[in-house]
């Protein structure tokens, strides 16, 4: 099968337009992974390139398939200006690498943990993985190949993880919308979860 990377960053671009910035990281032991910054208007937008180069592995499987099972990316978006939201380089490639290094496979109603605030200052230490097809379409691939799905990051404040363990993913993205919030604020609060 040919390397999906090229086919994913055309999709990023068709979908988000040019990057303006790009950085690599590599992990022992792991694929490079890099995070590319796309600005338009007053929006951010960090999209992860690399996760997507194997597909993502059951980690009680005695041999991983080579080709069958979910890939994805992460996008981020945040409002810039009030944070130095570029910090979020290195969080970013962590979790795009933790299929890799942990096993995991990363789907929609996920939590993910940075173990750290996302950006310096930053009230969120992790992520909820939201659903794909929004901003930017699945990727299809030649059988038996699963798509390319592009899945957005919601940054949560620790409350807010905490509440969405107990009450699902569903409940919190519910306060959410029902709260008003704005959930491309680099500096936003808790939503009220009383």
């Amino acid at each position: 099968m040919a390397d999906v990377l090229p086919l994913v960053e055309a999709r990023l671009r068709s979908a988000l337009g040019e990057p303006d910035a790009r950085a690599a990281v590599t992990f022992l032991g792991t694929d490079r992974i890099e995070v590319l910054r796309f600005t338009e208007g007053d929006v951010v937008r960090y999209a992860t390139l690399g996760m997507s180069a194997q597909p993502m592995a059951d980690p009680t499987a005695v041999l991983a398939d080579p080709v069958k099972g979910p890939r994805a990316e992460l996008v981020l978006s945040v409002r810039p200006g009030t944070a130095d939201t570029d910090k979020v380089l290195r969080p970013l490639a962590v979790l795009a690498a933790s299929p890799q290094v942990e096993g995991l496979i990363v789907a929609p109603g996920a939590s993910l943990d940075v173990g750290g605030a996302l950006w310096p200052g930053a009230p969120f230490t992790s992520v909820l993985v939201a659903e794909s097809g929004g901003l930017v379409e699945d990727l299809e691939l030649d059988a038996p190949a699963d798509p390319v799905r592009f899945l957005p990051l919601l940054p949560m404040t620790p409350n807010e993880a905490a509440w969405k363990r107990v009450h699902g993913a569903g409940a919190l993205q519910e306060r959410w919308l029902n709260g008003g919030t704005d959930r491309r604020d680099p500096s936003r609060r808790s939503v009220p979860l009383d």
